[in-house]
C-alpha cells in the first residue's frame, strides 16, 4: 500500500504543482486504487503513472471547491471510454451528486459501469473484511471532510514447524488452518487453526484531511495513524491569513501530528506563493515541532 501524490497545489495549478489529488495504491491488498480528491487535470497526471483508471474503486472527495473536484467528470468519462466496467463509488459532501450528474448529463457522457454517490454521511462510510473508512466534518468555509482508513488486523503467520512436529504435512489443510478453521485429521484428531498461528499483524492506519483550520475532528481522525496527510497552505508568518481563509499552516499541521501521536506527517495543498525554497521553509517550520515530516511534490510516492 502506498500513496502517490498526483497534485499537491492549492487553489490554482502552478508549473511545479497541479491541484489536489492523491492516489492510494492498494493493488496488493485488494487489486484496486482509491483516489482522494480529483482536481483539474488529474487524469493528465495519471498518464504519467502506472495507474489504470479502470482499477479505481473508490473516490473520496473532501469538499466541493473546484481545485478538488473539477477533474472528476473527465476522469469518470475516461474510465468508461477505456473499458472500465467495474462499479465505482464516490464519497463526499452534499451537492456532489448534483455536480457529477449535471456534468455527465449536459455533456451526454454515458458511463458503462455502475456509479454510486454517497453524500454527507459521517461515521463509518465503508467497511468490508479488509478495511474500514471513517468520515468526519472538519472546519472550513464550506463543508469539508477528512477520512480515516483503517486496515483490519491480519492473521499471524502459520506455525509450520509446530504442525510438522505434530506430524501434519503440507497440503490444503494448511490453508484451512491459516484461515483459523477447525479441521479433523484422518486420525480423528481435531485441530483449531487459531492454535497454530503466530501473533496477529496490526493493520495500517492513515488519515487524509481536506482543507481545514485546526479542529478536534482533525485530532480524532489522525489519532495514532501511521501516516497523516494534512494541508499546509500557508507558512507560520501568514497564520492570520490562514485562519481567515479556513486553512492551516505547516506548524499547525505539525502540532496536530504531535498531539495525535502520528508516525509520519506529509504536507500537501501548498500555496503557489511558496515555490521550491518556500516549500523547504514549510518543511523546516513543521520539523521544528514534528521531525517526521515531508512536503509532498507532484508524483511523490510514499510506502505505508
Amino acid at each position: 500500500m502506498d500513496f502517490l501524490f498526483l497534485g499537491t497545489g492549492a487553489g490554482i495549478p502552478a508549473k511545479e504543482r497541479n491541484v489536489s489529488s492523491i492516489a492510494l495504491n492498494m493493488n496488493q491488498e485488494r487489486g484496486s486504487v482509491w483516489l482522494f480528491d480529483c482536481g483539474e487535470a488529474t487524469q493528465h497526471q495519471i498518464l504519467h503513472t502506472s495507474i489504470r483508471p479502470r482499477r479505481i474503486e473508490h473516490i473520496f472527495i473532501t469538499h466541493l471547491h473546484g481545485d478538488h473536484i473539477f477533474g472528476l467528470p473527465g476522469l469518470l468519462g475516461s474510465r468508461s471510454f477505456q473499458g472500465g466496467t467495474s462499479p465505482l463509488t464516490i464519497f463526499g459532501p452534499e451537492g456532489l451528486a448534483t455536480f457529477v450528474e449535471t456534468a455527465l448529463s449536459v455533456s451526454q457522457t454515458h458511463l458503462k459501469y455502475p456509479l454510486q454517490i454517497i453524500e454527507g454521511k459521517e461515521g463509518i462510510v465503508f467497511e468490508d473484511k479488509l478495511f474500514s473508512v471513517e468520515m468526519q466534518k472538519l472546519s472550513h468555509g464550506i463543508p469539508s471532510y477528512g477520512y480515516r482508513v483503517v486496515e483490519k488486523d491480519k492473521r499471524g503467520e502459520l506455525l509450520v514447524e509446530k504442525l510438522r512436529d505434530r506430524g501434519v504435512h503440507p497440503g490444503p489443510i494448511y490453508q484451512q488452518l491459516k484461515e483459523g478453521q477447525t479441521v479433523k485429521l484422518d486420525s480423528g484428531e481435531i485441530l483449531n487453526g487459531n492454535d497454530y498461528l503466530g501473533p496477529a499483524k496490526a493493520g495500517k492506519k492513515i488519515a487524509v484531511l481536506g482543507d481545514t483550520r485546526p479542529c478536534e475532528a482533525s485530532l480524532s481522525l489522525a489519532q495514532d495513524v501511521d501516516v497523516l496527510v494534512h494541508e499546509a497552505t500557508f507558512a507560520d508568518a501568514d497564520r492570520e491569513i490562514a485562519h481567515q481563509y479556513f486553512h492551516s499552516t505547516a506548524t499547525q499541521a505539525a502540532e496536530i501530528a504531535k498531539k495525535a501521536n502520528v508516525k509520519k506527517l506529509i504536507l500537501t495543498h501548498i500555496s503557489s506563493r511558496y515555490q521550491i525554497k518556500g516549500a523547504q521553509q514549510l518543511k523546516e517550520e513543521a520539523e521544528s515541532i514534528f521531525p517526521h515530516t515531508d512536503v509532498a511534490e507532484d508524483f511523490s510516492k510514499y510506502n505505508i
